[in-house]
């Protein structure tokens, strides 16, 4: 945890360097989810002159992760990004640069926080149901 947060912090002053409001807690949900790429420091950033990465980022999170489809619309999302960070900025971060992706094309759905439903109350609502079921059987 201590790993992540210390990433999360070198992330928390680019985006104040960039003049960003983020909402940490997103930030933090898309950058668990982009796994130990994070603490490599060629994984742990996009290389937006690598047009072969730039198709990486298009496929596996914009398509995959995202469930966007391939349209000319991801590419201007991507470019929009790279000009939020500017093309000779080094630290395009991966997790940044998804979050402003995530961001752009209003995916925030996919990373927010999920209700989980407890056993008991899973129970209670199946026997619930199968009441219900049962009363209009009878009838």
């Amino acid at each position: 945890m201590a790993r992540l947060q210390e990433v999360l912090n070198i992330y928390e002053r680019e985006f104040h360097k960039l003049g960003i409001k983020y909402d940490i807690e997103l930030l933090k949900k898309v950058t668990q989810s982009c796994g130990p790429a994070i603490y490599n420091a060629d994984a742990s950033r996009v290389s937006t002159s690598d047009n072969e990465e730039l198709i990486r980022v298009k496929n596996n999170f914009l398509i995959k992760k995202l469930g966007l489809q391939d349209t000319p619309k991801l590419d201007e999302g991507i470019s929009s990004v790279i000009e939020i960070f500017g093309s000779d900025n080094r630290n395009k971060y991966r997790a940044m640069f998804y979050y402003l992706l995530m961001k752009e094309f209003h995916k925030d759905s996919i990373y927010a926080k999920k209700k989980s439903i407890g056993l008991s109350n899973y129970y209670n609502k199946i026997v619930d149901e199968d009441a219900n079921l049962m009363k209009r059987l009878a009838k």
